[in-house]
C-alpha cells in the first residue's frame, strides 16, 4: 500500500469518526444539540436532516458507487465545517478550531482522493 492511500484511510477514517459522532450526538441528545444551534443563530428543526444528510455523505464517500456524488459529500462536508467555523467564532464560544480542523482533515482527505484517482487513471 503506498502513502498516498494510507494518507487517505486515515484521514477518512478520522473524518468519519468525527462525522458518525456528530450525527449520534444530533440523534440522540437532539434537545441539547438543538438549543446549542439555536444559540449559534440556526434553526433547531435543522438538526435531525444534517445528522441524516452526515451519515448519507459518509456513505457516499466510502461506497464509491457515483464519482459525482462523492464529490457533493465532500463539497457539502467543506460548508458545514465553515459555517460551523464562522458560528462558533461569531458567538465567541471558542469551538471554531475544531471546525477548523475538520476542514483540513477534510482537505487532506480530499485531496488524496483526487492524487489516487489520477494516479488510477494515468495507468
Amino acid at each position: 500500500m503506498n502513502k498516498i492511500k494510507i494518507t487517505n484511510l486515515i484521514s477518512t477514517g478520522i473524518l468519519t469518526l468525527m462525522m458518525a459522532g456528530s450525527a449520534g450526538m444530533y440523534i440522540f441528545k437532539n434537545e441539547e444539540l438543538s438549543q446549542t444551534f439555536e444559540s449559534l443563530g440556526y434553526p433547531s428543526y435543522i438538526v435531525i436532516p444534517l445528522a441524516i444528510a452526515k451519515i448519507l455523505g459518509l456513505t457516499a464517500i466510502w461506497t464509491n458507487k457515483s464519482k459525482s456524488l462523492k464529490e457533493w459529500a465532500y463539497a457539502g462536508f467543506f460548508f458545514d465545517f465553515i459555517l460551523a467555523f464562522f458560528a462558533h467564532f461569531m458567538v465567541g464560544d471558542g469551538e471554531h478550531m475544531a471546525a477548523l480542523a475538520a476542514t483540513l482533515i477534510l482537505f487532506v482527505s480530499y485531496w488524496s482522493y483526487k492524487k489516487m484517482e489520477t494516479s488510477s487513471t494515468a495507468l
